[in-house]
């Protein structure tokens, strides 16, 4: 029954795991003060989207026969690793490349572009599957019905929706866009060594 269900503490883990800083969240920011609230927006509808799969899947049971297919978890773990180091190298680059940000809009992505890549990021992200399973043994009860798993998820993504929009919104404001244009290539370079560290992290963390 939905009143079995512990709402509260799972919206307080939820809600710590997605607004701490992470390859998601900091992806957001880089798009919405280098492109702007459209395609910031975009991107963090991508994401929350993988985030519903993710959720939906693990309500399911899906996560479970994932990680007893060790090797299907072992694909998805080295995709999202190589996946996040192609991040990284696009922020290398950019960091590396001179020139004021008005110049290099033309490479302005399509909001259908954006999307892909925030499903994407959060897609091949491995812990995203760890995380939705932990929180759902965490705060329901083996025996929880359709309507409690129903409520826990739109729930958590209603919450989750809510921080990443937020993110969204609030790194495209003036004072962070002209932020970014001042400090344009220490930013990417920071963007490409917290992707490089995300990588390696999940290379080489025991997951199982």
């Amino acid at each position: 029954m939905a009143t079995d269900v512990h709402l509260p503490l799972i919206l307080l883990a939820a809600l710590i795991a997605t607004c701490s800083p992470g390859p998601a969240t900091l992806t957001i920011a880089g798009t919405s003060m280098m492109h702007g609230r459209r395609f910031g927006l975009a991107l963090a509808a991508g994401v929350m989207t993988g985030s519903l799969m993710w959720s939906v899947a693990a309500a399911l049971g899906l996560g479970a026969l994932m990680l007893a297919s060790g090797w299907v978890f072992e694909v998805m773990r080295y995709l999202g690793a190589c996946y996040l180091l192609y991040l990284a190298y696009k922020s290398a680059r950019s960091a590396l490349t001179p020139g004021r940000m008005e110049a290099r809009r033309i490479a302005t992505p399509t909001l259908r572009s954006a999307f892909g890549r925030g499903l994407a990021l959060h897609l091949t992200n491995p812990k995203a599957i760890l995380f939705f399973g932990a929180l759902y043994s965490l705060g329901l009860p083996q025996d929880a019905s359709g309507s409690a798993l129903a409520l826990v998820i739109v729930a958590v993504g209603l919450q989750s929706a809510c921080v990443f929009f937020g993110y969204a919104m609030l790194f495209s404001t003036p004072p962070m866009v002209a932020g970014y244009a001042r400090l344009r290539r220490w930013l990417e370079a920071a963007f490409a060594l917290a992707f490089g560290a995300a990588s390696l992290k999940i290379l080489t963390a025991r997951l199982g």
